[in-house]
């Protein structure tokens, strides 16, 4: 009989407890509220109120809670941005950094966690960057996420860096045989070149998802990443220096969602950069990120390609049933190349002069979200031929010349990505050849809006690539005019239906560099291991 009672007190007691627990759980107001609504709710406001939804788990193990860290370091200033899953209203918003030093574990910093976006910066200056230092990232009593903050790498000759774009949601999986790959490469620098998130109006959650897909490559090096049209929730982007959109589909310049929104995407992907060149917000209030960093010799521009440029809509004669397609053939290409039209716009052109002009003895590098021509004649499905695209930076083609001259005078090489599209092109300016490299690398999952490089009269042009067997490579003119040579191209029914990476090898002895391209699907530690068709190619950086 005591036994049953004290059996029955037992479960009265824990129901009490559950009852107490649901309560408490009832009662959680959230310490902050998005200036936004129908945006990120996954993950503001009452997340733990949310369902299960299909992009990641929110509701993680509070030793958990501490997804990942990106940091940069460039002219001794380390910058760490940690990122967090959403925490509950009683959690501390506090994170702390902590490094290793002489076998022991010391705290150098504490920062506060944002609600929007969940993440905070460290920022340290006069950094030592001449060893290797272990870091953790710590929450709580127990979350912590721990690493490698690499020394700089000034006495290797070969600088490596891994890029890829484009990483779909058509495929939710992990990237298993990219982590494997990158880190048997093992680059220097990491570099995602836009479109982390699929998910629009759901940055964080998606966020967190390629943090849990990729962070096993930026764990122990250096790595930038850029938001692209995608990440910031729009299909595309001409952000006409931060203005209000208010077309659908944004193609009369400007962004959709709210400022805040985009600010917190900016935040979480770019924080973790070199300060901005000019840190002046646009419109809305919206930051800028364009930089440089420093890395073993090696000096990379990190541009922002789409925030000052002009969105087509009422602005050009339109040649298509959308704004920015342009269908017919025989348009004039200069009726669009109109004054007063923007690309990359006057204070990313002052930087790039001001870039290619300083550190002279560096290997130079642009970095941005996408191509400064067309390369691609199909888009989305074979039927869907455009002449010409303006979501690509071959328009408007004054301000592609700008960009390009610049570019060149640096003696710098472009690696982008964004196009869905692999391809290597010698950019032409005012003659075929006299432009820049360009290395436009594939995407992580390629089965989502495909492109297709396939000249319509299927031949190749004047001076092609000799040294692959592809058939359409040479001299062409652009859906805009614009001066381009195909060296390489990847479409979909190559290997991995085109998905993967490249990797960029700069030689500071020979000042050359060697584009590879690696398909999503071959393992690179396997002997025989082979890259796509035309690649690598190496050229030279002088």
């Amino acid at each position: 009989m005591k036994k049953t009672v004290s059996f029955l007190c037992l479960c009265l007691v824990l129901i009490g407890c559950a009852e107490n627990k649901k309560d408490k759980i009832a009662e959680r107001i959230p310490p902050v509220i998005a200036p936004f609504t129908g945006l990120d709710t996954l993950s503001v406001n009452d997340w733990w109120n949310r369902s299960d939804n299909p992009i990641v788990n929110l509701k993680v193990d509070r030793d958990s809670v501490v997804a990942f860290g990106l940091y940069t370091v460039s002219n001794q200033t380390l910058k760490l941005s940690a990122q967090l899953y959403p925490l509950y209203p009683e959690e501390t918003r506090e994170v702390r950094l902590e490094i290793e030093k002489n076998g022991t574990w010391q705290e150098v910093q504490r920062q506060k966690v944002n609600d929007l976006g969940w993440s905070a910066l460290f920022r340290i200056e006069n950094w030592d960057d001449t060893q290797n230092v272990k870091y953790r990232i710590l929450h709580g009593e127990k979350a912590s996420f721990a690493g490698l903050i690499r020394k700089n790498p000034k006495e290797k000759n070969e600088i490596r860096l891994a890029a890829l774009s484009c990483n779909s949601n058509q495929d939710r999986g992990l990237r298993e045989n990219y982590v494997r790959n990158i880190n048997f490469q093992d680059p220097d620098l990491m570099f995602f070149a836009g479109d982390q998130s699929y998910d629009h109006t759901e940055h964080t959650a998606a966020w967190l998802k390629f943090g849990l897909q990729f962070k096993e490559t930026f764990r122990n090096r250096p790595a930038i990443s850029i938001p692209d049209d995608h990440d910031i929730g729009q299909g595309n982007l001409w952000g006409e220096n931060g203005k209000k959109s208010i077309e659908k589909g944004s193609n009369d310049g400007g962004y959709t969602y709210h400022p805040e929104y985009v600010k917190m995407v900016e935040r979480c992907q770019t924080a973790n950069l070199p300060d901005p060149f000019d840190p002046t917000p646009v419109e809305q209030g919206i930051g800028v990120y364009y930089t440089n960093l420093e890395l073993g010799g090696i000096d990379f521009a990190i541009l922002e390609d789409r925030k000052f440029k002009s969105g087509p809509n009422g602005k050009i004669p339109q040649q298509g049933p959308r704004p920015d397609h342009i269908r017919n053939p025989d348009y004039d290409p200069a009726s669009i190349d109109l004054p007063g039209l923007k690309l990359l716009g006057d204070r990313q052109l002052s930087f790039l002069e001001t870039w290619g002009d300083t550190n002279s003895d560096a290997l130079k590098v642009v970095l941005s979200q996408t191509g400064f021509c067309g390369g691609a004649h199909i888009h989305g499905q074979k039927e869907n031929r455009l002449h010409a695209d303006l979501d690509s930076n071959g328009w408007p083609q004054t301000g592609r010349n700008k960009a390009l001259t610049l570019i060149k005078k640096a003696g710098a090489v472009h690696i982008a990505g964004d196009q869905h599209l692999a391809t290597v092109i010698k950019q032409g300016i005012n003659t075929f050849g006299d432009g820049p490299w360009s290395f436009i690398v594939p995407a992580i999952v390629n089965d989502y809006y495909s492109r297709w490089w396939w000249p319509e009269d299927e031949k190749a042009g004047p001076h092609p690539n000799k040294n692959t067997t592809l058939p359409w490579t040479g001299d062409y003119l652009d859906g805009f005019n614009n001066k381009i040579t195909m060296m390489a191209y990847v479409n979909p029914e190559s290997p991995s239906k085109g998905g993967g990476y490249g990797l960029i090898r700069f030689s500071k002895k020979t000042k050359e560099a060697t584009f590879e391209c690696w398909p999503r699907n071959i393992d690179v530690t396997k002997e025989g291991a082979k890259q796509f068709e035309g690649w690598p190619i190496t050229v030279n950086m002088e």
